[in-house]
């Protein structure tokens, strides 16, 4: 995560855009690849994803790109906020252990306030 962190703070200075990365912008590009990652699966059924991902390489490929746009974002939104990204992950799946027991939560898509 260091190698990423540091990779991605080289990249952003020396384009100059730390005065574009505050939090609402960050979380605006966030949301906006997200949305970007979703389309692509627009109006498809899981069936019809599946074999569209096995059969089209380009499709597989533009789905990893915008996946990986939206972890670059969210990457650098830790970095703008001074967040530890491993630290922040993991301490938010000990809260959803809590939330989500296994003999409560396996199996089950309801949310944990529906137990």
């Amino acid at each position: 995560m260091d190698k990423i962190k540091e990779i991605l703070l080289k990249f952003r200075d020396e384009r100059d855009w730390f005065q574009f990365h505050d939090p609402k912008n960050l979380a605006e590009a966030i949301s906006i690849e997200a949305g970007e990652l979703l389309e692509l699966f627009l109006w498809r059924n899981k069936e019809e994803v599946n074999k569209k991902i096995k059969e089209d390489k380009d499709y597989e490929e533009k789905i990893a790109q915008e996946l990986a746009d939206v972890f670059i974002f969210c990457f650098q939104m830790c970095n703008t906020l001074d967040f530890d990204a491993k630290d922040i992950i993991l301490k938010k799946i000990e809260k959803n252990r809590q939330k989500y027991p296994v003999e409560k939560a396996r199996g089950n898509f309801k949310k944990y306030s529906e137990f």
